[in-house]
């Protein structure tokens, strides 16, 4: 059963989930689905193409599915879509997608998001996400599993940030982040591997030293980068980590690495 308090705007065409509760001066647009058992304590706008999975908590002050903040926006169809379980405090803001960007921003599952943090157009963030107060992302980012976002950071649109990654309160992202990374810095830098992520994951304390024998090998071993990227290939077959991490940096795409602050590591 819906609780729809009198004071709420809900337009028609709008889906409300069953067991869903929409409390005080909400307003949700008409091409709004919110899914069943979610709880939208009080003035929250949910507008736009939005979808929000069940059993989500939106806090007061949220604003989900509002325009893109890209100029090139005219007004198109684009959509968000929000997963399943996700906690979003005060002053959230997550917008729709742009058409140049494939029309869609989405949002995983069990995602928790402090308040005034931000998603931007175009993004695509995994599940088990974690963006603490006022963490911010430009467009087009896209952002793994088990992710930590420190509070007062910013990742630049177009940047990737790949599974288990730690980013530091008020560091400035750049490049691409490597999976079970840890980064930190106004001008962020890889500082590490997210050693406590990796044993919340379960890594054994011999995975632990096999990822860590490779990330010193690849980042701080003789030579330059590029040397070393092509001497640790054969290593991918030592732990599933290893290889995510090798394919993850195959797979750029329009930002450099993220890497330790030292010269040695500089790309050509």
């Amino acid at each position: 059963m819906k609780k729809i308090d009198p004071t709420a705007r809900i337009e028609d065409g709008a889906v409300i989930g069953d067991g869903s509760a929409i409390g005080p001066y909400c307003v949700i647009g008409p091409n709004v689905v919110i899914g069943a058992d979610c709880v939208l304590t009080s003035h929250v706008s949910v507008s736009g193409h939005t979808t929000v999975g069940a059993n989500c908590t939106i806090s007061p002050f949220a604003a989900l599915g509002g325009p893109p903040q890209d100029l090139s926006y005219k007004g198109e169809p684009t959509r968000l879509e929000i997963g399943n379980g996700c906690t979003i405090r005060e002053g959230v803001t997550m917008n729709v997608g742009t058409v140049k960007g494939g029309g869609l921003t989405r949002v995983g599952d069990r995602g928790f998001f402090m308040n005034n943090s931000h998603v931007g157009h175009d993004c695509t963030v995994g599940n088990d996400a974690i963006f603490a107060t006022s963490a911010t992302l430009g467009g087009h980012c896209e952002i793994g599993d088990f992710v930590y976002i420190g509070g007062l950071s910013a990742v630049h649109q177009f940047t990737r940030i790949g599974p288990q990654v730690m980013v530091g309160g008020l560091s400035g992202v750049r490049g691409d982040v490597i999976p079970f990374g840890l980064v930190n810095g106004q001008y962020a830098a890889l500082e590490g591997l997210n050693v406590i992520g990796m044993k919340r994951r379960k890594f054994t304390k011999q995975r632990l030293a096999t990822v860590r024998g490779f990330y010193q090998k690849l980042f701080h071993g003789p030579g330059i980068f590029a040397e070393r990227l092509e001497a640790v290939q054969p290593m991918a077959a030592e732990d599933p980590a290893i290889a995510e991490i090798l394919t993850f940096i195959a797979e750029a795409k329009h930002r450099a690495l993220c890497l330790p602050a030292d010269s040695g590591n500089r790309q050509p």
